[in-house]
Order: structure tokens, then sequence, then C-alpha cells
């Protein structure tokens, strides 16, 4: 088409070398990938390098959980560990390239038969579907089931809790409701997507943005196909576009996956399909499923959460334990989010004596201390994203010791020089959460904070503290939770957590409810550059004025102690994804 150029979505690449630069870069290793592969394993191998390569096909994966799946509904899924899944299941026009170190955060053709076609304002995206495409069921996947599944994400009164970036961006005052309640006799009428056949399909952006590449890249990018939709029921038996398809799905108790013998391998270069058949059990008892980890009868805990302390203490005094274990930056804060609509947090200053009188050593040991729980963190971007600074620390955080003449100061600023109630919202099931909770609350104690904790089922978050109408009338002000990237740039990041724009009725994320119109401009400069290195200045400035508004009491640089069964093959640590590579992995025993 006139106007247009082709590009190897230079927007991912530019940002992924901007990256390096930041990162100070890694090894050369780490961009050679005759180099980035290993048959023997060596403690935190893995963070680097593939090791034991291998492309055996056969036998069973175990796959283990603390916590269930929030959904293998495409359109829902946003735990980062059921986005690694749906790689197994779901396809997309674009995905990550399977590999580790800065490799693994550019963009590859997936559905796609290339990188799209881009015009010149940046504005409109083409993209070419790969021949020979199909369901699970046999039945050709079209330009119509991509439009169709992304469409779904819209219907947020059927299928809340997913990332909303392509409501955001493609609705464009449509106020497109889902096909659910769509009056296009086809389903079909969100008017800025156009399929004009079965191998096309064109977006029509408000504004250029070089992170849709990578919003298309979440699960919500894959297609869907109508006659199989059962709308909020879709979770328990989503068609596949991939390698593997749902044999069963038990709720609470886990998932068996197959293979999908409609897959085609010539057109699927980035997923290896090696075992025969993936088991997810989902436990209760975390410390159990360390056991078995180390026992051999699990081979990963799918959440990545890390081990227990029993576990931690038993691989890190282990030398043969600890060849398979791992624990790179991963890219994740974990932190407390202040409830903004709850008294007294409404006000600044009550914030501020919150993040003062927290004690950054404790609530790192709370997390695993410094091997397994991560570094003290000091603002709210990590530091593997670009634009990132750990050594900005307008709260002193790095000096390790609660700050207690300020936070008695902010007391008095906010009118309660004695202290005030509130209550700490924590997942039941994250036992590293519970642990910061009652960390927060000892250290909170000193200043007159007197905090109560609430546990609630980790499956329900979205409809938990992420319902700022539940968070308000249960009086939740302080809530504590974690966060990686969806996208490796400080608008992947932030901005979910920060953009007025992203406060959902259910399924919010940007849990302390922030509209400030000087930090929704920053985001939305940022999406306009396009030199990544002006976008990243952009989200530091936002991550600034984040910090003045004392939304968040920072914990970690997120690093989890993970372990792996020596028989896994192809482990390794990719960086698109912040943990490891599900789509890689195989069984060395065959069984």
């Amino acid at each position: 088409m006139a106007g247009k150029t082709k590009v190897m979505v230079a927007a991912a690449a530019a940002l992924t070398l901007g990256l390096t630069a930041a990162c100070g870069g890694g090894s050369d290793d780490n961009n050679n990938t005759d180099n980035n592969s290993s048959t023997g394993a060596a403690f935190n191998a893995a963070a680097t390098k593939v090791v034991n390569a291998s492309d055996k096909k056969g036998g069973t994966l175990n796959l283990w959980s603390p916590q269930d799946a929030d959904s293998w509904d495409p359109a829902i899924s946003y735990y980062a560990w059921t986005i690694d899944m749906n790689r197994l299941y779901s396809r997309t026009l674009m995905t990550y390239t399977p590999k580790p170190g800065t490799d693994g955060l550019i963009l590859t053709p997936d559905l796609a038969t290339a990188a799209p076609e881009v015009s010149a304002d940046g504005k409109t995206y083409t993209f070419k579907l790969k021949s020979g495409l199909k369901f699970d069921d046999g039945s050709a996947i079209t330009s119509k089931d991509i439009k169709y599944g992304i469409e779904r994400i819209f219907a947020q009164d059927v299928v809340p809790g997913g990332p909303l970036y392509l409501i955001e961006e493609l609705d464009q005052g449509q106020n497109y409701p889902g096909p659910y309640k769509d009056t296009d006799p086809n389903k079909l009428g969100l008017k800025t997507v156009e399929t004009p056949d079965d191998s096309t399909i064109i977006f029509h952006l408000k504004a250029a943005n070089a992170n849709f590449p990578y919003e298309l890249a979440l699960p919500g990018g894959a297609p869907v196909p109508q006659k199989r939709d059962t709308g909020d029921k879709y979770a328990l038996a989503p068609a596949s576009s991939g390698p593997y398809k749902f044999e069963s799905i038990k709720p609470g108790s886990g998932a068996t996956l197959v293979r999908n013998t409609n897959w085609d391998a010539s057109t699927d270069p980035s997923r290896k399909a090696l075992p025969d058949k993936i088991v997810l059990t989902i436990t209760t008892n975390a410390d159990d499923m360390d056991s078995r980890l180390i026992a051999g009868t699990a081979d990963l805990d799918a959440s990545q959460s890390g081990v227990q302390t029993q576990a931690r203490t038993q691989i890190l005094t282990n030398d043969k334990l600890k060849e398979t274990a791992y624990n790179p930056n991963n890219g994740f804060i974990r932190y407390a989010a202040l409830g903004t609509t709850v008294a007294p947090l409404d006000n600044i200053e009550c914030r501020k004596a919150v993040i003062y009188a927290s004690d950054p050593t404790t609530l790192q040991t709370a997390r695993g201390g410094p091997v397994a729980g991560g570094d003290i963190a000091t603002n709210m971007l990590p530091p593997n994203i670009l634009g990132a600074d750990p050594k900005y620390d307008p709260y002193g955080r790095a000096q390790g010791k609660p700050q207690i003449d300020k936070a008695k100061a902010a007391l008095q600023a906010c009118g309660k020089p004695t202290g005030f109630d509130t209550k700490i919202a924590v997942r039941n099931n994250k036992p590293a959460e519970v642990a910061t909770a009652t960390a927060l609350q000892a250290a909170l104690k000193q200043v007159g904070i007197n905090a109560s904790i609430e546990q609630y089922d980790g499956k329900n978050v979205s409809s938990v503290v992420g319902s700022p109408a539940v968070v308000k009338a249960k009086g939740y002000g302080i809530m504590i939770s974690g966060w990686g990237a969806d996208f490796p740039t400080g608008y992947g990041y932030l901005a979910p957590l920060a953009m007025g724009s992203f406060i959902a009725k259910t399924g919010n994320y940007n849990l302390p409810e922030i509209n400030d119109p000087a930090i929704n401009d920053l985001f939305t400069k940022g999406l306009a550059e396009k030199d990544a290195q002006a976008a990243a200045a952009d989200y530091q400035q936002a991550n600034e004025k984040v910090m003045d508004g004392n939304y968040f009491v920072p914990f970690v640089f997120d690093k989890a102690l993970n372990y792996y069964n020596p028989r896994l093959t192809n482990v390794y640590f990719h960086q698109g994804l912040a943990m490891v590579d599900f789509a890689s992995l195989g069984v060395s025993d065959g069984k």
C-alpha cells in the first residue's frame, strides 16, 4: 500500500538496544546463540544460558503451582505465569523470541508471516497471516478469529480482569461493547480493525504507539473461533491455536494439556513442543510442592514465585541441589499500594508516614533476603527497564532502616500525631506476601499506626483489591502486591499501576487509583516518542511524580530462588516473560 514501509518492529529493536545499554548489556555470550547453551547445570546458569539443551521429544512435564490460574481465557489471563502458559495453547501475531538474554526481548512473527507493515505516520499496522494455520478442531484460523478474540477484551462485563491496552488503543470513542452486545450481524463491529480477507488484518491506531506490537503479543491477541465462544465459561474449554490443547481443566485442582494434532510445527519455529503431555497440579501447600520438586516428583513451580524458607535453606546449603536453582532479577517489584480512597490514607502526609515508618530490611528479609528475595527497592521502576535508576531513592530506602522522625513529622502534618488504624489486604496463598504484611504491621506499630491484616483468596484478586468499590467498602488502606512489566518498557511496567485510564471496576491494578493529569500526560508523551531514550526520559519523570505522590511502599526489586528438576531440558530464564520459557521445556528421561 502507498505510504507504507515494512519494518522488523523497529521500536522493539530500539527498546532492546536501549535496555542493553541501561542494564550494562551483559556478556557477549548473551547475544551469541551458539554460546548460549550448556549441557551442564550450575547455580544461576539458567539466568543467562540454555541449560541441558535438547530436542528429545516425549514424556510428561509435571508443573505445580501454589495458586490457581487467574483464567485460561486469553482475554483474562494476566498473571505472569498464565501468560507464559498461554504460549502452549495460544498463538498471537507476534511473540517473543525464544532465547535467553536480551535477545528474548525482541518480537518475532508467530501467526503473522512477517513483522507488520507500518504506515509512515506510525498509526496503521498491517499483518499477513501464514497459510495452513488451524485450531485444534481442524478449522482454519483466519484474520476474523483474531479480530473476534480482540473484541472479546472489550466485553468487560463478561470477561473482566485482563490487560486493557487494546481497549485504550482501539476504541477511539466508539464505546464498543464487545461481541456479545455487538449489533453487527457478524459480531465484528469494531471499526478500527479491518479484515479485508481471511489472511489480512489491519489496525488503525489513534496515535503512533511504539508499544503496539507488544500489546498484540499478550494473550488477548490470540484468535478465538466465534462458534466456540461460551462467554464467561470460555476459560473452561478454550480453543487451541498452539502445540497443545486442554484435555481437562479442573478449577482449583489443575489442568492437563496434550498434543494438538492440528498444530503444524513448520509454521511455528518459536515452540519446541517436546513433552507429549503437560500436567499442572494446583496445591495449597507450598512446602509440600517444594519437597516434591527436590524429590523429583514435580518438575517446576509454574508460578515461579520462589521456594519457601525450608527448601531455600536446603538448596543453598547443598551444592548438588544448588546446581539446578536460579535467582535472576526478574523485573518484578514487590510493594504495598496505598488506598487513596480510604481515610486517612486519602491524605498524602498519612501515606508518607506509612512509607517512612516501614522497615526496608525487615521487608527484604520477609521476602527471603538479598539472595532469594531481591535488592531493596528504592522506587517504582525495576532495573531492567530503560529509564530506570535504582539509585533514585527519594525516601532513603537504601539506608535499610525506618525513618521514625520523618514518619512522626508526617503524622503530625496529616493531623494524626498519635497514629491511626487501617487494614492491610494480602493474598492468603502467597506466604512471602503474608510475611511482608506481618513485617510491615510490626514496623508501623512503632509510630502508632495499627494495621490489622486481612487475608483473602489470591484467585479472587480481581474482585477484591482489584475492585475499587470493595477496597473502599472494606477499608483496605494498604494492599500487598507485586508487578512485572506486561512488556519491557516504562509504559509496559508503570502505566497499568499509575495511569488514570487503567482504573477499572474489576480487575483494577492501579490500586491507589492514581489519576494525575501530569502523570497521564507523561505516559501519553512517551508512547508518541520515536526515540527509545526520549520515551525512557518521559517514563522516568512519570516515576518521579508517582514517588512524589506517596502512593507506594516499594519493598524489593525481586529475585525469586526457584528450583527445577535436573531431568528438565532447555531450561532458561526468558527476559520477556520474566520466568522460565515453558514452551521450550522437555524431559530428558522421556517419562
